[in-house]
């Protein structure tokens, strides 16, 4: 397989915006008079990058760019548990603090894990799919409708994952409407940045991969 020259600096974006997303998505914040994990104004950035890998590389290699985010994602999971167990020394006090932020609950782990998984093979899909469906055309409308997919996916699983028998439903319904439609806004608003990273490492890589022959089963590395 060949060696591409800008795939490691994007691989460590895409994992970089996935893990600080899950840290920082314990807050909530006021966008005007919406109520949304602050984690949104940085998780749309790892589809932007989805987009890019697809569009260029092809569906194999965002296949192992996503498993790697998994496991990185898994890995700091692991660390941050490990740390709230370990005994703190008698004069720090902020352990109610480290919970706080950094604990999680198995079902809002297993929701955001199955959310991100779903979302992003589908988003690497459906951005395939439609460029060999477009013939390369329209990059545009790649990105929106794998966004527009993939996001509603992703929210979807890990409103109902997450928050079933918690919150009634119409307020899930809401809740993953609302993510949905700021996210893929998001996404749509850097269209044109989009177009500048995607062309440039189309000319810088010398490649433009159109997955023909590809395997499209997300389970092999």
């Amino acid at each position: 397989m060949r060696s591409y020259r800008f795939l490691a600096p994007i691989t460590a974006i895409f994992v970089t915006c996935l893990l600080i997303s899950n840290i920082i998505a314990v807050k909530v914040g006021a966008f005007g008079s919406l109520f949304l994990p602050v984690a949104v104004v940085i998780f749309p950035i790892s589809y932007i990058f989805g987009d890019v890998l697809t569009e260029v590389y092809g569906y194999a290699r965002a296949r192992q760019v996503i498993w790697t985010g998994f496991a990185c994602n898994l890995l700091a999971v692991v660390a941050i548990w490990l740390g709230g167990q370990i005994p703190a020394a008698p004069f720090w006090t902020e352990q109610a603090a480290y919970d706080a932020i950094l604990g999680f609950t198995p079902r809002l782990l297993l929701a955001s894990f199955l959310a991100y998984l779903v979302g992003e093979f589908l988003n690497s899909f459906v951005i395939a799919k439609l460029k060999l469906a477009t013939g390369g055309k329209h990059l545009w409308l790649r990105t929106i409708a794998s966004t527009l997919l993939g996001q509603l996916a992703d929210s979807a699983i890990f409103i109902l994952v997450a928050f079933t028998g918690v919150f009634p439903t119409a307020d899930m319904v809401t809740l993953t409407v609302t993510q949905w439609l700021f996210k893929s806004s998001y996404e749509a608003l850097a269209t044109p940045l989009t177009y500048l990273v995607v062309n440039y490492l189309k000319r810088a890589e010398n490649e433009d991969y159109y997955d023909r022959d590809t395997n499209f089963n997300p389970l092999p590395l």
